[in-house]
């Protein structure tokens, strides 16, 4: 018995010590295990994060030919998924249709796995399979960007990508010199869509703000890349060479710099500058100073500048038909925003140009008025001699003398590079009303621009109304004019009709010296009513009197009578 006893006590004791210490003692023992397989060689974390330098870049633009959603009553609506390797991503979802547009970006790390599979599902009742297809990486170049249009294998339709892979790692001494051969014009694609090359090598930066792990990204139109991390330095150091396809040689080039360091949480640029395609000069090198935000002033840092050098091929005759086509389209636009500085200039342009149209006018028909007899004399001069000698085919070289005059005599020439002065230009920036006085000028711009718009709104509504016979009798008026007008043209030369025309306007003054100033076709149209008159001179309809209220109306009448 004291053997048992003694045993159980023993129990108890080892009982009440486990549950005092065995929790901690457990947690020790388990963060030892742990700890132990984190630092294991064969774990598959630790053997990922060594095996990927190449960061897969999609943008999900749209798909065409999808099959038709069930007409279930239910609301449908499609998305995509991607998975490449160990990694899966889903797109956002859209109304389902046979043509829907995602414009989204996405961001894959690539591994041992190429095989990147991307399907599309139907997200209603029932998550139905609309097609999917695999796509092979390995068959495309990294530093590019492809536009891809896939054939979807089940189902059918097809789905439109853009993909490209960078490096983010450096692969040493990069031969940048390759890049910069010498080519002509006649080395070019024979796709008449590529109107040119652009060849880039990306060099160095100087005057960043601290040691940022700075990298750089390229974009001309929807070919983006993006450089490798440098490393923390003030004066990172890429010397990459970058091959772009030039669809439009009005495009620009947009050039980033981003620190990738975790202190950076907003992914804010460290600086940018936009380079114009026909303002580069090729095979130099050279600096460019970035930029901040506003892309108006120096970025922070001292001087902070790139060094870049460029150098492009095109083909003159493909640029020039590219100029009549439509612009690409972006795949992925940012929102808009409430921007106060914008509206307030937009509404000061509008308001100006309306303003500016009204002074043209009343100093086109004081023009006629002989204020100065000697300007109006010279005036009317070379108006008669004008139409005396105007031919057809004069009409464009008319349109080229502005052309030659800034090209030839003008002084004015725009600032293409900027000045080595670091200084901002704070001071044109500060410059005008504070927030207070252009709000109240806001008022006063509002009524401008909106009398402005209802007075382009109502001629409008009055040639329409004058057209459609609203009011006959000017519709008349008009249709003899234009009939007497071009029996004029028939049997008088035009040049006559306008020296014509001209001797009367400038001769009205001294036909009727008491006249009002006035513009002949505007108060025309000023007798025809726009719509908001047309409903003031609509008629009620007057309902006819019942036969019972007129006999009654009449005994009345007859009551009073006697």
């Amino acid at each position: 018995m004291d053997s048992i006893f003694r045993n159980s006590t023993n129990r108890h004791r080892n009982i009440r010590l486990w549950r005092t210490n065995s929790l901690r003692s457990l947690h020790k023992v388990n963060r030892n295990e742990s700890l132990a397989l984190v630092s294991a060689p064969p774990t598959r974390t630790k053997r990922n994060n060594k095996s990927w330098n190449t960061i897969v870049t999609i943008i999900l633009v749209e798909a065409k030919s999808l099959p038709p959603h069930p007409d279930d009553g239910a609301s449908h609506n499609v998305y995509c998924k991607f998975k490449l390797g160990s990694e899966k991503y889903k797109s956002k979802s859209v109304p389902s249709s046979q043509h829907p547009e995602w414009r989204e970006r996405f961001q894959l790390h690539l591994y041992q796995d190429y095989v990147l599979n991307i399907s599309l599902r139907d997200k209603g009742r029932m998550k139905n399979d609309m097609g999917s297809c695999d796509l092979d990486l390995s068959n495309y170049e990294k530093e590019r960007s492809h536009e891809i249009w896939h054939e979807l294998d089940h189902g059918y339709g097809a789905i439109h990508i853009s993909l490209t892979m960078c490096d983010i790692k450096s692969s040493g001494n990069e031969e940048s010199d390759n890049c910069f051969n010498r080519h002509g014009i006649l080395t070019l694609p024979n796709d008449w869509n590529v109107v040119g090359l652009l060849h880039v090598n990306v060099i160095c930066a100087k005057g960043l703000t601290s040691k940022p792990n700075a990298y750089c990204t390229l974009q001309i139109d929807n070919e983006k890349v993006e450089t490798h991390r440098a490393g923390s330095s003030i004066e990172p150091r890429w010397n990459k060479c970058y091959i772009f396809k030039i669809y439009d040689v009005t495009s620009t080039l947009d050039f980033k710099i981003y620190d990738n360091s975790v202190t950076n949480v907003l992914n804010d640029s460290l600086g940018k500058v936009s380079i114009p395609l026909l303002r580069i000069n090729s095979g130099m090198t050279r600096w460019y100073a970035l930029k901040d935000k506003s892309k108006r002033n120096n970025a922070r840092g001292n001087c902070p500048r790139v060094l870049l050098k460029m150098d492009m091929a095109w083909n003159p005759l493909k640029a020039t038909l590219k100029l009549f086509q439509a612009k690409e389209t972006q795949h992925l636009k940012k929102p808009e925003k409430f921007d106060f500085a914008l509206i307030y200039s937009n509404m000061k342009f509008v308001s100006n140009l309306l303003v500016f149209t009204e002074d043209v006018n009343e100093y086109y028909k004081r023009l006629f008025e002989w204020e100065d007899k000697e300007f109006s004399f010279f005036v009317l001069i070379v108006y008669e001699l004008f139409c005396f000698y105007l031919r057809l085919w004069a009409v464009p070289l008319i349109i080229l003398l502005p052309f030659f005059y800034y090209r030839i005599f003008s002084r004015y020439r725009d600032n293409i590079y900027v000045t080595n002065d670091c200084s901002s230009d704070d001071g044109l920036e500060k410059e005008g009303n504070p927030f207070k006085t252009k709000f109240q000028e806001i008022h006063s711009m509002t009524f401008t621009i909106k009398n402005g718009i209802e007075f382009i709104n109502s001629y409008g509504e009055r040639i329409f109304n004058l057209v459609s016979f609203k009011v006959p009798f000017l519709s008349y008026v008009v249709m003899l004019l234009l009939i007497i007008a071009s029996f004029v043209l028939y049997s008088i030369p035009f040049n006559y009709v306008l020296m014509g025309l001209g001797i009367y306007k400038f001769g009205r003054k001294y036909l009727h010296p008491d006249r009002v100033l006035n513009n002949d076709l505007v108060d025309f149209l000023s007798r025809v009513p726009d719509n908001e008159i047309l409903k003031d001179w609509k008629e009620l309809g007057v309902p006819e009197p019942s036969l019972e209220y007129t006999e009654s109306s009449i005994k009345r009448s007859q009551s009073t009578s006697i």
